[in-house]
């Protein structure tokens, strides 16, 4: 983990907070505190990108390395990782943002869940390094227009790279093409000690036909 943090711009931090202006009440205050002392900052509230008229808010801080076991305890504790920031959601009154833990070895797709993956049967998925490339750019400014249009997330190239192609921890990236070799979809997941977390999933919005959000998600399983 990086002994260096930097604040981000606009951010506040928790103990300059708490000097100035009354508590702020949050639904969803992290019940387990970080697993080492780490100099956290928080952002101001901002427009959330999934939710209409919901504000969001997180804490965080900067990493450029981190042991695995380690950041298997901070994502134990609530965090989260976007690039070389690790963060935790503290929105105020939400508790939409909710982290999944699937148990593999005793995991049984339903019915609805193995049509997904006879559907999808004729995928082929590459695993290996991330790598930014201008075919997966084009994919993800696709994936947003489709999935967010006229709305906050609209990263450019630079942006689009820090996010999923900077990484703290060890990171593998899974490509997934159709029988001719078109790019259909990209997941991002960090290799910890005990398990994998998907970072990020994008993928065509125009094969909505093939639930390929779901089938991601089934394959890293």
């Amino acid at each position: 983990m990086s002994d260096e943090s930097t604040k981000p711009r606009g951010a506040e931090t928790e103990s300059s907070r708490a000097g100035v202006q009354p508590p702020c009440p949050h639904s969803l205050w992290p019940a387990v505190p970080p697993p080492v002392d780490v100099p956290l900052y928080s952002t101001g509230e901002h427009a959330c990108a999934y939710l209409p008229g919901r504000a969001a808010r997180t804490r965080a801080f900067l990493a450029s390395h981190m042991p695995q076991e380690l950041y298997h305890d901070f994502l134990d504790a609530g965090f989260r990782r976007s690039g070389l920031v690790i963060y935790q959601p503290i929105c105020p009154g939400c508790r939409a943002c909710v982290a999944i833990r699937v148990p593999t070895g005793r995991f049984q797709p339903s019915r609805s869940q193995r049509r997904c993956l006879r559907r999808n049967a004729d995928l082929r998925v590459s695993v290996g390094r991330p790598q930014a490339t201008d075919e997966k750019y084009d994919l993800y400014r696709r994936y947003l227009a489709g999935r967010f249009p006229g709305g906050p997330m609209t990263d450019g190239r630079e942006e689009y790279e820090r996010f999923l192609y900077e990484s703290p921890v060890e990171t593998i990236e899974c490509c997934y093409r159709d029988a001719g070799g078109r790019l259909l979809a990209v997941g991002i997941c960090d290799v910890c000690s005990r398990s994998l977390s998907s970072v990020y999933f994008y993928f065509d919005p125009d094969e909505k036909r093939r639930g390929l959000g779901t089938y991601g998600a089934l394959y890293e399983i």
